[in-house]
């Protein structure tokens, strides 16, 4: 079933300016931009999901805890639905208007106790969330400090936002977070005497390359340079959601430092196999030592009060419907009564299992000498079990669309992740680990990538076939100019 589903795929990258000569200059203009995606084979398409149909192995989609795939988040949410047979599916409204509905205050709040916040605000979106925090948190004369690998969502909220001091750092570096801040201190006199804020934004996992955040140390930096407590933090914990923490509750919960986070962001797209997000925030209360203690208080109500007011993505959009709402609560039941716990450490096994049997084959090795590929973990694997159940392998370029057809062959569904979603030459292959994958399964995707990287191994030298490219690219390729391929 792989070679219809590449046949076309490839096919769509085919240059089709040349061809649309003919055409509206409104759509040769389109063809000529499309076409710059499909020479470095990068244009976006919507294809059959072969892994929802059951004729390939999931190792690609975000249903972590196989909430989804198992169908229990599906019997959980039908029983939340007879519960209410009474509320309407839609809102028809934005949330300011006349779209607030008490059934979803009350899952707000029950979202908001789970987090141990005070209060938390329903979003559509990941994306709504990042660009609503960004546009309305930050005042004139803030700062926003981040992390250079934060989502591209964040980045475009950035670039809404109303302060000019926008600061980047070197990724997951403290020392380069320290000297960034340092430097935001000096230049900003208002920031300097506790006049304005600084925002800082991370993610507590990041899912190209499944690192965590130094949570804990980055704060500590903070509260060291600013004892004044008007450096605030923005935790994105999207890819940690129903993962990290107890009971998936995060990496913020995880560390306890709920107090120390202003907002946090937690979608329900992901692990919990459905969608929209939700933000947490929290009054934090952090002592002061001046000539006299004092205690400042960010009261939550004015973070979520200012979200409502100035984010064009919560003012301008109808409010969560009935059956959003309800799918998310129906995951954080699923999560507070402990059903996910097992998912949680099986995620744990599997990923351990994986990084062990392809480090220690001799194939791989070989591979990883000649840097054709390599498996990127920052965390100490082998003494602790991961917990991210996300493991990239980075690759020449190209060559992750090679392995990505190799392992189609074989029955596994994996995704190619290169620019313009990571810089160019960082080219990889993200794996995404499910708990209701198996071992067995794992003994059959390793020697897959094995067989792969044993073939690259060869035409890099000069072994194997003199066109350099390997038997399944080869096949893919062959298909992109044809015209039976099947549908």
């Amino acid at each position: 079933m792989a070679a219809p589903m590449l046949a076309n795929w490839m096919r769509d990258q085919k240059l089709k300016g040349p061809a649309a000569k003919g055409a509206t200059t409104f759509d040769r203009n389109l063809e000529e931009a499309l076409d710059v995606r499909r020479r470095d084979h990068a244009l976006y398409t919507l294809k059959k999901n072969l892994w929802r149909e059951g004729t390939a192995i999931d190792f690609s989609s975000s249903d972590a805890l196989s909430l989804g795939a198992s169908g229990l988040l599906r019997k959980e949410f039908n029983k939340e639905l007879e519960c209410y047979p009474n509320l309407p599916p839609g809102p028809s409204s934005s949330r300011i208007m006349d779209g607030n509905y008490q059934y979803l205050e009350m899952v707000e709040a029950e979202i908001a106790r789970y987090y141990n916040s005070d209060t938390a605000l329903f979003v559509s979106s990941g994306y709504d969330a990042n660009v609503a925090v960004f546009s309305a948190i930050p005042r004139p004369g803030d700062a926003i400090l981040y992390d250079e690998l934060v989502h591209a969502s964040a980045h475009d909220g950035i670039q809404q936002s109303q302060t000019t001091c926008r600061v980047s750092f070197r990724h997951n570096d403290v020392e380069a977070f320290r000297d960034s801040l340092e430097s935001i201190i000096h230049s900003q006199p208002l920031i300097k005497h506790g006049k304005r804020s600084v925002i800082v934004a991370v993610e507590s996992v990041y899912s190209m390359d499944a690192d965590f955040c130094p949570l804990q140390e980055l704060i500590d930096a903070a509260s060291e340079l600013m004892p004044t407590g008007n450096v605030q933090f923005y935790v994105d914990e999207a890819h940690a959601t129903g993962i990290i923490g107890p009971q998936g509750r995060g990496l913020v919960c995880k560390l306890g430092v709920q107090k120390e986070v202003a907002i946090r962001l937690h979608t329900f797209s992901k692990a919990l196999a459905s969608s929209g997000g939700i933000l947490p925030f929290r009054i934090l209360v952090r002592r002061i030592e001046t000539d006299e203690t004092k205690a400042v208080i960010l009261g939550t109500e004015t973070v979520r009060s200012a979200l409502i007011n100035f984010a064009r993505t919560i003012i301008f959009t109808t409010a969560p419907g009935f059956p959003l709402v309800a799918a998310a609560r129906s995951s954080y039941k699923l999560m507070a009564t402990g059903r996910t716990v097992q998912a949680q450490e099986n995620i744990e096994v599997l990923v351990k299992y994986f990084l062990d049997a392809i480090a220690s084959n001799p194939v791989w090795q070989k591979a990883e000498r000649q840097g054709i590929a390599s498996v990127l973990v920052n965390y100490d694997w082998e003494q602790k079990p991961p917990v991210s159940h996300i493991v990239p392998i980075r690759t020449r370029p190209r060559y992750s669309y090679w392995l990505v057809f190799h392992l189609a062959f074989q029955g596994f569904i994996t995704y190619p992740v290169e620019y313009p979603i990571i810089p160019k030459g960082e080219s990889r292959v993200r794996l995404a680990f499910h708990a209701n994958n198996t071992k067995e399964q794992i003994d059959d995707l390793v020697p897959a990538i094995c067989s792969w990287a044993q073939e690259m191994v060869e035409i890099e030298l000069g072994q194997g076939d003199v066109s350099k490219i390997p038997k399944a690219a080869k096949q893919v390729y062959s298909s992109m100019y044809s015209d039976d391929a099947m549908s």
